[in-house]
C-alpha cells in the first residue's frame, strides 16, 4: 500500500519501469498533500487569538484528516484499478470465445478504472472548499499554505481528469461514457476556478 511505503520507496516504483503506480497515484498524493496543508494551517490557527472561530476551524481541521485518508485510500484504489486494466489485456485471447471474454474484461476495468479519478476531483474540490472558508480567518504567518493546498489539488483534479480522458477514449459503450461524462464533465473546471480565485486572495493579503 502506497500509504505504509516510504518516500523514498514509493518514488522509485514510481520512477521505475512499472505500470503502477502512476500518474493516478501521483494525483491522489498531490490531494492528499493539499488536504494536510488545509489541517495544518487549521492546527495554526488556535489558541486564544482565534477563540471565536474555533468551532468551524475544528470542524475543518476534521474535514481536512479525513480527506487525507481518503485521497491515501484513492491512491491505492489508482493502482489497484489500472493493475486490473493491464490484467485484463493480457487475458488468453485464441478463441472467439476468449476474444469476447478478454474484450468484456478489458472494457469493465476500464470503466472501473474510471472511477477513481472521477472521485479524486470531487475530492480535490473539497479541499479547495476547506481553504476557502479558512481563508478568512487563517493565520496569517501560515497563509501561504493555504495557496499551497489550493495548487496541490488543482494538480490532482487536472490529472485526475486526463486519467478520465484516456480511459474513456477506450470505452466502447456508449451508454458508459455517458453515465461517465456525466459524472465529471466540467468539475474539474470549477476546481480549476476556484483554486486559482484563493491562490489570488492569499497572494493578494500577502503582498498587501
Amino acid at each position: 500500500m502506497i500509504s505504509s511505503e516510504t518516500i523514498n520507496e514509493y518514488l522509485a516504483r514510481l520512477a521505475s519501469r512499472e505500470p503502477t503506480p502512476g500518474g493516478g497515484a501521483a494525483a491522489a498524493l498531490h490531494a492528499a498533500q493539499g488536504a494536510a496543508l488545509v489541517a495544518m494551517v487549521g492546527r495554526y490557527t488556535t489558541g486564544a487569538k482565534y477563540e471565536q472561530h474555533a468551532e468551524t476551524v475544528q470542524r475543518i481541521i476534521r474535514a481536512a484528516d479525513g480527506l487525507v485518508v481518503d485521497a491515501l485510500r484513492l491512491a491505492d484504489a489508482d493502482q489497484h484499478a489500472f493493475q486490473g486494466v493491464i490484467d485484463s489485456y493480457k487475458l488468453p485471447s485464441g478463441t472467439e470465445d476468449l476474444k469476447t471474454a478478454r474484450t468484456a474484461a478489458i472494457q469493465d476495468a476500464l470503466i472501473l478504472a474510471a472511477q477513481t479519478p472521477a472521485q479524486l476531483i470531487k475530492l480535490a474540490g473539497a479541499i479547495v472548499d476547506l481553504g476557502t472558508e479558512l481563508f478568512d480567518v487563517a493565520n496569517a504567518n501560515v497563509i501561504s499554505d493555504v495557496a499551497a493546498a489550493a495548487d496541490a489539488a488543482r494538480a490532482a483534479a487536472t490529472t485526475a481528469r486526463v486519467n478520465i480522458d484516456i480511459n474513456m477514449v477506450a470505452i466502447k459503450d456508449a451508454a458508459a461514457r455517458s453515465r461517465l461524462a456525466g459524472q465529471t464533465d466540467g468539475l474539474e473546471d470549477k476546481v480549476i476556478l476556484a483554486a486559482d480565485a484563493l491562490v489570488g486572495r492569499v497572494r493578494g493579503r500577502i503582498l498587501g
